[in-house]
This record gives structure tokens, sequence and C-alpha cells, in this order.
């Protein structure tokens, strides 16, 4: 297959963990060409360190014929515009989550995509590693019977004044793993409705490297939030994003009438799957599938795939977009008292083949 040529917009903290494997693992596929950001300094350090040929300015990036797939590695409040403006250069868009900030942001940029017959998608693509694919293929071989209920937890504490921002929040920001996975599984959801509080209106910052290190500052966003998820397919589940307690506890469960599925961190690619049947006896299942590491950008390569053979990506821009409809909703239904019938709907993308290999998708 032909690699597609990409250029990374945004060389911060979450470039190394995409480019790790854009100029490596997925090297079969993708070509990594450009890169830019509005630190001209941190562009050439990631130049530099992955051997990227050409640093650009954000606008010399899009202007270039050659590229592609235009990799938003932006903070959440710059997506929607970054994400625009390489959609109008006639681009493929690939996000960083969340997609936009508003719905009417993220509505926008699938219509855009659309009415130009591009591709736009994003983050999470954990769903597609080993661990949650081998639990996809799990519940499609009817492991755990009808699905019933489903538990999604993930409780950390996290202080920084950074995260307590519009936008972000352990909703927007860890929430996107947790409620993808879910959809990913189970197929979209119809209802949302839930709770979503500030337990703590001002915080201090705890970064004793920092000059403002123990001043105060406020939470401008929902830092404790639950939400009740009606699925199309019948199943009820709950979903919860806190960033108030100690240490890091995820957990994703899905309830059947025939047996129950502990599937592993929807933050991570591999980890532990596990089942249990009407015998009691829990088993850990050997994973079916490859990718089972470190593997952001795995969506990446799926969308270079996608465009070659004219097929869907897998995390596709409509599925990032229902995610993005139902954890507003859960906010919305907080806010107003009452259910939220979402207007979004997407597609359980399609799996990847058991034992596929690591340089061939389908």
């Amino acid at each position: 297959m032909k690699k597609a040529k990409v250029g990374v917009i945004g060389c911060g903290r979450i470039s190394p963990q995409y480019l790790d494997n854009l100029v490596q693992r997925f090297q079969f596929c993708l070509d990594v060409v450009a890169c830019a950001d509005i630190i001209r300094e941190a562009a050439e350090r990631r130049a530099e360190e992955y051997g990227i040929p050409r640093v650009c300015s954000v606008d010399g990036l899009l202007a270039d014929p050659g590229i592609e797939i235009v990799v938003n590695l932006t903070i959440p409040a710059a997506h929607y515009s970054v994400s625009m403006a390489a959609l109008a250069a006639g681009k493929h868009v690939y996000s960083e989550k969340p997609l936009a900030v508003t719905r009417e942001e993220g509505k926008t940029l699938i219509e855009t995509a659309r009415a130009k017959g591009l591709l736009i998608g994003g983050a999470p693509d954990t769903f597609l590693g080993a661990g949650l694919q081998t639990c996809r293929k799990l519940i499609d071989e009817g492991w755990v019977g009808v699905p019933i209920s489903a538990q999604a937890m993930i409780a950390m504490g996290v202080h920084v004044d950074r995260y307590h921002k519009i936008s972000v929040g352990p909703m927007f920001d860890m929430g996107p793993y947790y409620v993808t996975v879910l959809v990913a599984l189970l197929g979209p959801a119809v209802r949302a409705t839930g709770s979503a509080q500030i337990p703590f209106e001002t915080k201090f910052n705890p970064d004793t490297s920092r000059p403002d290190f123990g001043q105060p500052f406020t939470v401008d966003t929902p830092t404790n939030v639950s939400g009740v998820l009606d699925f199309e397919n019948g199943t009820v589940g709950v979903v919860t994003t806190t960033c108030e307690v100690l240490h890091y506890k995820p957990r994703l469960e899905i309830y059947g009438s025939e047996g129950i599925l502990t599937c592993n961190d929807p933050n991570m690619f591999g980890g532990p799957v596990y089942t249990e049947r009407r015998g009691g006896e829990k088993r850990e299942v050997a994973l079916t599938h490859y990718y089972d590491k470190r593997n952001r950008g795995l969506g990446i390569a799926d969308m270079a795939y996608a465009i070659r053979n004219g097929r869907p990506m897998r995390a596709s821009g409509d599925l990032m977009y229902h995610v993005h409809d139902i954890m507003h909703a859960i906010h919305d239904a907080s806010r107003e008292g009452t259910h939220v019938a979402l207007q979004s709907r997407a597609e359980r993308p399609e799996p990847f083949p058991a034992g596929f290999k690591p340089n061939i998708f389908l």
C-alpha cells in the first residue's frame, strides 16, 4: 500500500506518545513529513528527535499539497479551528479528543468533512487495542448472553489548574475512553441523564516546581460526574468520572444474562480481560488480537487504510461526535434535572479480525 503522508500540528507533551509509533511502529503505512507548532522551538525539537524532515508554520504545513492527513495534537480549545483549517485545505483530519468544545462546533466539523468528501476522526483509539477488541469478540460471540447492564468508572486525583477548565475536567478528558468503549462494545446510546458536581470551587496549585505553587485557582468545570445511559440495544450503562479521589482506579464491566465480562482499562491498549459464567468461576481470557502495548496512532494507521480502500475508518468522526454528544447530555441532564434524548447516532465500528497480521488492516 502507498504510504499516507502525515503532518503533525501540535508538538507538546502528548506528541511523543504519537510520534513514537507514527515514525516507527506504523511506518509501513504512514510517512510523517512535517510538523508545526505555534512555538517553533517545540516543533524543531520533535523534528530532531524523530527525524521529521520539515518544520513548518501551521499555514505552511496546510499549504503542502503532498500532505494527506493532518494530526491535530493542539490544546482542546484549538481543536475546532485547527481541524476546520485542515479540512478547508483539503486534508483528512485525525484529532486528539475532544472533537471540539461545543456540540455546534463538533457538528460543523463532521458536516464539513462529509461535504468535502474527507475523513475526520480521532482519539481515543484504545478500543482498537488487543484487550478491548478481545472484549468485542466475546460479546459478539455471546459469552455474556444478552447485555443487560454496564458499569464504567475512572476515579483519580488530579489537582493542577489546567485540568479544571471548560472542555477539560475528568469527563471530557478521561470520559471519552470509557464512553467510546461502551459505544464500540454495545452500540449507540439513545438517552442520558446524570449528575455533574463541583465539590470544591477553589483549589490550590500543588506543583512545587511552579512559581504559583500553593496559590488558589477557581474550578470552572464539574469534577465529579456520573451519567446513566440507555443504549439502543436495551443495555443500561453507568459511567462515572472523578478527579477528586486518591490514586487511579479504572473499571469497566459488562453484565449479561449468561455472564460477566471484566474489561481491561479503557485507557490502555491491552491488559487482563476476565469472564465469569454461571458456575461462578472467574478466568482470565487470552487476548485474541494484536496491539496490546502503547499504540497511540493506531487509529491514524487505520485511517490511512480507509483512505486507500474507500471504506469507513473505525475511530471515526461520527463516533467522536456521538461520544461528545453523550458527555454534553450528561451535563445538560444534571443542569436541567431531566433525561436528554440524544440527537446523534454512530454505528459500532467494525472490529479487527482476530489474529490479523500487524501490518495488514482490513
